[in-house]
């Protein structure tokens, strides 16, 4: 079994117009190498994976929202996906979702396609890659490292017949930073972390024999 099949077991398009943003989420500090290519807000966008297991609800409904896996506007779209899907189960695929969030740029900074491919969909898949290749042809190498996640939580969730998509804002620090070919620091500091507040957003064809969930967007909350 593959790692990233290990981590999405826990739970975890064509597009047009795609373009890369120079950084993953709101920063400070220094300015540098992408943390992760991103898209415009018009593009969709890489990839989770979902067990098949026991039948579970989301937690939804609860009084108390401190503890919840999603917010409260997300509450009607869950309910809609987990009557779709009987086996989705929130709690369960944000496991897996911060595992992806860690898999996926840890890949992206590594350079590691074929990681990517497995995590990603096609077009996700190609930014990424574009951007590897860009940094590749500069001579850049990135040492970064997430030194963790403070907030993950769903915050929308949209159905139609075809597909469902849930949407995850991540609220992380990251120490990065980027070194020219000769290994000399261009920019960033591993001893000043930056804040990043992100949306990525899964997405999986409903009634699929196939539980994955691929990264389909990102954009900064």
């Amino acid at each position: 079994m593959t790692a990233f099949s290990i981590v999405l077991l826990a739970m975890i398009a064509a597009f047009l117009g795609m373009r890369l943003y120079s950084v993953l989420g709101k920063r400070t500090g220094h300015e540098q190498e992408p943390v992760l290519p991103r898209r415009d807000e018009r593009a969709p966008p890489a990839p989770v994976r979902l067990e098949d297991g026991e039948t579970q609800s989301p937690s939804v409904g609860a009084p108390d929202t401190s503890g919840l896996v999603y917010e409260p506007a997300a509450e009607i779209g869950l309910r809609q996906l987990l009557a779709s899907d009987r086996n989705f189960d929130a709690g369960r695929f944000m496991e897996g979702a911060e595992a992806a969030y860690r898999m996926i740029l840890e890949a992206y900074w590594k350079g590691d396609r074929d990681t990517l491919r497995d995590l990603c969909d096609d077009d996700s898949y190609e930014a990424f890659v574009e951007a590897i290749e860009a940094r590749d042809a500069r001579g850049e190498k990135l040492e970064n490292r997430l030194v963790g996640i403070e907030s993950a939580k769903i915050t929308a969730v949209e159905m139609d017949r075809k597909e469902a998509r849930v949407t995850v804002r991540y609220q992380a620090d990251i120490s990065a930073i980027t070194r020219d070919a000769d290994g000399k620091l261009i920019a960033g500091s591993m001893s000043d972390a930056s804040r990043t507040d992100d949306l990525w957003t899964f997405r999986r064809a409903i009634g699929s024999d196939d539980p994955n969930w691929l990264l389909d967007e990102i954009e900064a909350a």
